[in-house]
């Protein structure tokens, strides 16, 4: 008897937390959107990715606005959610084919560098906002938001390259990675 309970319990336990990521794309819609600006919530897109890196559309938008789960790559916290403009889905599919051919981040930038090197890297919308909420659930994570700036440089936007003035700061300045950080976050 207490053979065939604990059996009963352990495969409850089993099937419990493989449906934690089983989820209805009415879950993943609103999951995804906990990301979006919240004027641009009710308008934005909403993508599922399959694991060719090809997407299919579970709720179509009004604005440019596209938003997605991210909690299915390696790596990634268990709430883990972008949004970003439509025009930059094309890089959103190659940086997920970069993250699944690597191990690590080493080898994912690795990858970025050979795509810049021989001009086959998607550049990201000049401008566009890529938007972030990761933690270990939708209460708990944070909220990190950069502004995509490709080729920018401190000589060409007036910002700084580090973080020692307290302001906006340029990351990757001069690469197809540049990005404009926001402080406070």
């Amino acid at each position: 008897m207490k053979r065939t309970v604990l059996i009963v319990l352990a495969f409850g336990a089993l099937a419990f937390s493989s449906s934690v990521y089983a989820q209805t794309n009415a879950e993943l819609i609103e999951w995804a959107l906990a990301a979006a600006p919240r004027r641009a919530q009710e308008g934005a897109t909403v993508v599922k990715w399959a694991a060719d890196h090809t997407y299919t559309t579970i709720k179509e938008g009004t604005n440019e606005i596209v938003c997605y789960n991210r909690a299915d790559e390696r790596d990634r916290q268990p709430f883990a959610v972008q949004c970003t403009n439509k025009m930059n889905l094309d890089r959103v599919a190659q940086n997920r084919r970069f993250h699944a051919e690597s191990t690590d981040a080493e080898g994912e930038r690795a990858l970025v560098a050979a795509a810049d090197a021989n001009s086959t890297r998607v550049k990201a919308e000049f401008g566009s906002v890529w938007r972030s909420m990761n933690g270990a659930d939708q209460a708990s994570a944070r909220v990190h938001a950069t502004i995509a700036m490709p080729g920018a440089t401190t000589a060409s936007t007036g910002f700084p390259e580090n973080r020692d003035h307290g302001g906006a700061y340029l990351m990757a300045a001069g690469t197809s990675e540049a990005h404009l950080m926001t402080p406070g976050q």
